[in-house]
């Protein structure tokens, strides 16, 4: 009975989403949204109460507001710096707004015509997503001792206005040239917020990309976390190999589709189409043992497993596609128990970092690894450096040996 009842709630919704995107929130009656779900309107009243109870729940269940609470939990956990925090944050939503470009413009644009109950309803998910990103941004500042002159929830608004106006200039406009890219954009978002907002030299200096503390993961534990992944099952592996074979973010993992694949006897690439659109190989060799080849290796002996219709490329344990959360908690599942040098349990970033330190150590330069993995070169300095710290520890054990 209750499976029933949530499979009609979600259709009303899910009609309400297409209907107001398509046609606007002030044309869309609930008769037809009613009718598009196949129930009848005293049904949509017993859910909802009227269009504007309706609304709410099309607004707090979309994908921009769905588990954004407990995947910022996790995200918090995983961060090694409050610009990093900042800089996933921004890109996270804008990226999750991409998703909902229609139901944007709708909003936007009969904005001028809602009643007061409409906006009371748009006024209240934005509000909870606004506290969400409050605790979060009280979470790292306290962490990292920061003091600013705003409370965390005037921040949390500030930083959303302006993600909101940039999605907004992005959706109804066309050939604008307020920003060269979306890299730009955020880039200057977040150092704009950390320097004029908490008006701290310190903080800068903690928190930019220069000075970000790099802490790649060493062979032996990357090499575990496989293992133990192909024991799991073909899909951790498979999840696990494209962590530390093409250096993604579990967002992007969660955003890929089977058509992203190019696979012939001499390449094997995935296409990232969100965020920074590219293309991106991934290796057979991960620090220094083969995982298969181009044709055949834990991603591809995945996909052939399948009997599904999906197109994801990745699903969850539901045959559903899976979702950034599920992905964290994949390796969460994976890890327990593993400790790195400096004996916490590796996160998920690291596998990114491993990745990034490998290629630069294996010979790729910056300008090569800028377009690869999307980022800009001053991100991409404390990669460097690593990779030198990593080459001359290696240059000083030869040494050794020859002495």
């Amino acid at each position: 009975m209750s499976g029933q009842i949530i499979s009609t709630r979600q259709r009303l919704i899910d009609a309400a989403r297409f209907l107001f995107a398509t046609q606007g929130i002030t044309e869309t009656t609930t008769k037809a949204v009613a009718e598009l779900a196949e129930v009848n309107e005293v049904t949509l009243f017993r859910h909802f109460g009227n269009k504007y109870g309706l609304l709410l729940a099309v607004i707090s269940e979309s994908p921009v507001f769905q588990q954004l609470g407990e995947s910022l939990k996790i995200q918090v956990s995983q961060t090694t710096s409050v610009y990093q925090a900042l800089r996933d944050y921004c890109e996270d939503r804008l990226q999750t707004l991409d998703k909902v470009p229609q139901l944007v413009r709708s909003v936007v644009g009969e904005a001028g015509h809602y009643s007061v109950e409409n906006r009371q309803a748009i006024g209240k998910g934005l509000t909870q997503a606004n506290h969400y990103v409050a605790e979060y941004l009280a979470t790292v500042m306290e962490r990292e001792k920061l003091h600013t002159h705003l409370p965390p929830n005037k921040l949390a608004s500030l930083l959303n206005s302006m993600l909101l106006g940039y999605a907004v200039v992005e959706f109804t406009s066309e050939s604008h040239q307020l920003w060269h890219n979306r890299d730009e954009f955020l880039e200057t978002l977040v150092t704009l917020f950390l320097n004029q907002i908490t008006n701290s030299t310190s903080l800068i200096n903690y928190g930019s990309a220069s000075t970000e503390k790099i802490i790649d993961l060493p062979t032996h534990l990357v090499h575990t976390i496989l293992q133990k992944a192909k024991k799991s099952g073909l899909r951790d592996y498979a999840l696990m190999y494209v962590l530390f074979g093409a250096g993604l973010s579990p967002l992007e993992i969660a955003n890929l589709e089977r058509s992203h694949q190019i696979v012939d006897v001499k390449q094997h690439c995935l296409q990232i189409t969100q965020g920074s659109i590219r293309q991106v190989p991934i290796n057979q060799w991960i620090l220094g043992k083969r995982y298969g080849s181009y044709r055949r290796n834990p991603l591809t002996l995945w996909l052939k497993s399948r009997k599904d219709d999906e197109l994801a490329l990745f699903l969850s344990d539901w045959s559903l596609p899976i979702s950034e959360t599920e992905i964290y908690q994949r390796w969460e599942i994976l890890t327990a128990g593993l400790l790195t040098p400096e004996g916490q349990q590796p996160v998920i970033e690291q596998a990114q970092q491993t990745w990034c330190v490998d290629m630069l150590m294996k010979g790729m330069n910056l300008e090569d690894m800028s377009l690869i993995t999307g980022w800009n070169l001053t991100k991409l300095q404390p990669y460097a450096r690593r990779a030198r710290e990593k080459a001359a520890l290696k240059q000083a054990m030869v040494l050794d040996r020859k002495s």
